[in-house]
């Protein structure tokens, strides 16, 4: 199985932003990738915010959106679904990780990479690697 890729660095892919260039390096060595449903929902909703902050145009959100979704018939994204199994996994961790200001979808991308037994996850969010390296994943941060 390829990495597990956090939304805020899969974003790198698809859209001009710091550390671009890293993670389409990195990317392009993979035969493919883990994302999960809500992944789809925060990339769908990072699209409309950036629309909406006027940092993108309308067709450009709508053309980076069909590439997306082009990526995952391709069979490059592999969509995992979320479950009722992730939301418990995602409660565990904020309790074993208190420490950690993780916020609650971030837990959840955790739970969802360590229930379908990713193995590297790749972040541009300090707080999701720290957590991920204590959970004992690979990770690959591109912030």
């Amino acid at each position: 199985m390829g990495p597990y890729l956090d939304t805020s660095a899969l974003a790198k892919w698809y859209l001009n932003e710091p550390f671009s260039e890293e993670f389409e390096v990195f990317v392009q060595k993979q035969p493919s990738a883990a994302i999960s449903r809500l992944t789809v929902l925060e990339f769908r909703c990072l699209l409309a915010r950036r629309r909406r902050a006027e940092e993108i145009t309308k067709s450009v959100e709508s053309r980076v959106f069909a590439s997306f979704e082009d990526d995952i018939r391709a069979g490059f994204l592999e969509v995992h679904p979320v479950a009722d199994e992730h939301l418990i996994g995602a409660l565990g961790l904020i309790a074993r990780f208190g420490r950690y200001p993780l916020r609650a979808l971030d837990a959840m991308h955790l739970a969802i990479a360590q229930i379908i037994h990713a193995r590297q996850l790749a972040t541009a969010d300090r707080t999701m690697a720290d957590v991920g390296k204590a959970m004992g994943l690979r990770i690959v941060r591109f912030c």
